[in-house]
Formats: C-alpha cells, structure tokens, sequence
C-alpha cells in the first residue's frame, strides 16, 4: 500500500486516491542529464517500464490550456506530431524547462504526472497499456513510483494514444 516515507505531491496524491503503488529510490548522479535512463539502470528495469514525463506547449484548434504533458518510455521519444494529434492541438512543441517547473511544481528530472500545482490535460503512451505496472516520476530525482498504467489514468484523468517515437 503507499508509502509516506518520501512524501511529495505526487505521492500524497496516490495516498489520497488509495492507490496501490512501490516507491523505488536510487542515488541521482547530478552529473547526469538522462534521469529516466538513469533510473532504470539504477534500478535494474527495462527501460520501456520507465517512463519520462514531459512538459509540452500546444498551439491551435482552441485548446482550453497552453500546457500539456505527454509520458512515454525512457527509451523513446514523444512524437510531437503524434502528440498534437492526440490533444486535438494543431502543433505541439517542447515547453521551456522555466514554464514546465512553474506549471508542475517540480523540478525538470523530477517532473511527476502526478500531483501538478496545475492539472494539465496528460496523454499516456499507449505501448503502457502493455505492462501490468509502469513507473513514472516520484517528484523529485531519484525518486519512482510503480503502478498500475490503469491507476495512473484513472487518478490524473489521462488520455492514451501512440505517441512514442
């Protein structure tokens, strides 16, 4: 059942939607800038379990907020096309890390899917559907949560779309 050991947003809001989740901590290198793939290294999981959470910024065809967040494997790309699609948005670009850390309330490597200052309007790749359990951010470097794919779409109200590259 959740942990309170690591508190962070993104924890505190699995624990208040009684989600069932493990929290998985390694050493964070500050030297690297490849944090998902740091972390399934660290951890010794395959790097499509392991996914990254990006800040994106949308443009066209009204969509409600500039910002949205895309979450795909550590071992591929957001499709940026793929993801305007997705969103309903006529072109898709990635958010300055300033914008996305203001909008998040985490730090860029540690950006959580979960627990946002601002709900963002979140496309999950599809390809994690494929998993019984997926890890994302746990808000902060170092820090992962694993779950269920169906947990984390339920709890932050995410689409699904292929929208890994």
């Amino acid at each position: 059942m959740p942990h309170s050991d690591a508190a962070s947003p993104a924890t505190r809001a699995l624990a208040r939607a009684k989600v069932e989740h493990t929290l998985h901590a390694y050493e964070h290198d500050p030297t690297n800038h490849h944090y998902g793939e740091e972390g399934a290294a660290r951890l010794g999981l395959p790097p499509e379990v392991m996914f990254k959470t990006l800040v994106v910024r949308l443009e066209g065809s009204g969509v409600p907020t500039p910002l949205a967040v895309g979450v795909v494997p550590v071992s591929g790309m957001l499709d940026l096309k793929a993801f305007a699609a997705a969103m309903g948005a006529k072109r898709a670009t990635m958010a300055d890390p300033a914008d996305a850390q203001r909008a998040t309330g985490y730090i860029v490597g540690g950006i959580s899917p979960l627990g946002t200052r601002k709900r963002l309007p979140t496309c999950i790749d599809s390809s994690a559907l494929d998993h019984d359990t997926m890890l994302v951010s746990g808000g902060r470097r170092g820090l992962s949560v694993e779950l269920a794919p169906a947990d984390l779409i339920r709890v932050i109200g995410a689409s699904t779309a292929p929208i890994a590259g």
